[in-house]
């Protein structure tokens, strides 16, 4: 079993922590904050055995083997990279950086150190993202033409994290990064990229726009905006039908995926699964030598390229090559 501390009191915890209460893989052992007070009285609200005052002194427990890193993006590599010199391992919350340099000088460290670090995309884990891209390699669809992949919700409070540029915030990264990730894993590695931002009174954009060309003349629009009612969608069109994915990044939404040949549908049976369940227990067998991790260096340092092209592109209003 994994003793897992939890690098702050963000409240992307709750999944972590519920997950956690439904496998044997891993245990929570720690929680950390800046203020021992609010660790204190967060460990006693979810049963945690130990608080720490300082996140240092959370990387110094004997009594921790990793570290789940929830604190805002902007400070992801910075305290991933500590928990490795402390002999951690990582789980980071997603996107582990929007800097491709960060990735691969984290994933060094981990890989001298024999640790491993694991950016925290949940929805990879549920079972409909073995079926899916099943489906577009066997040909079910015809051949891969486009992808549209879309995140959304209302963000109305001023004050949110999300919200503020020097944490890296913004909706690409916190929803849009989905979009760029299911598209990858559908089309391989981008080869061009374009995007369209719509910024917000704190400089971050609230809506971005972006495409994505993929080998082979696949081209990825991505819409991800702090600026509409809540929803997820990825439709990806063949020569020959589509795939049609309701809920692509949060499936406890209710999954239903369904394939379209002209006036046929057929829906499309998925496995169960508990995503954070699966994503822990991935997670811990990997650090424990059990299983090799769903993912890793290459797909990370994927995902950091193409984020930081979409970025380039709206702020150059040119198409820039990755």
């Amino acid at each position: 079993m994994t003793r897992l501390g939890l690098l702050s009191t963000a409240r992307i915890n709750g999944e972590i922590l519920a997950a956690a209460a439904r496998t044997d893989t891993v245990v929570i052992s720690a929680v950390a904050s800046r203020e021992l007070e609010r660790a204190e009285a967060y460990a006693r609200e979810h049963g945690i055995p130990r608080a720490h005052g300082s996140y240092e002194e959370l990387l110094a427990d004997s009594e921790v083997d990793a570290v789940y890193v929830s604190l805002p993006n902007g400070p992801h590599h910075e305290w991933t990279m500590r928990a490795l010199e402390a002999g951690k391992h990582v789980l980071c919350e997603k996107p582990y950086s929007r800097r491709p340099a960060d990735v691969a000088e984290a994933f060094d460290l981990a890989d001298r150190a024999g640790l491993v670090l694991m950016e925290a995309f949940m929805y990879r884990h549920h079972p409909q993202w073995r079926r899916i891209p099943e489906l577009v390699a066997d040909g079910a669809i015809g051949r891969l033409r486009s992808i549209h992949a879309t995140f959304g919700f209302r963000l109305g409070n001023p004050d949110d994290v999300r919200l503020r540029p020097e944490l890296d915030g913004g909706a690409l990264m916190d929803v849009g990064c989905y979009c760029v990730s299911g598209s990858r894993l559908l089309a391989g590695e981008p080869e061009r990229a374009q995007g369209e931002q719509v910024l917000g009174p704190t400089g971050v954009d609230l809506g971005f726009h972006g495409t994505l060309r993929f080998p082979g003349d696949v081209v990825a629009q991505l819409d991800a905006s702090f600026l509409v009612p809540s929803g997820q969608r990825l439709a990806a069109v063949g020569e020959e039908g589509s795939l049609v994915v309701e809920a692509p990044w949060r499936a406890d939404w209710g999954v239903r995926v369904a394939l379209r040949r002209g006036r046929e549908v057929e829906e499309v049976e998925v496995e169960p699964g508990d995503m954070f369940v699966l994503e822990l227990d991935n997670f811990s067998g990997a650090a424990e030598g059990r299983v090799p991790q769903l993912l890793g260096r290459e797909d990370a340092l994927g995902q950091a390229q193409a984020i930081d092209a979409l970025y380039r592109a709206a702020e150059s209003g040119a198409s820039v090559t990755i």
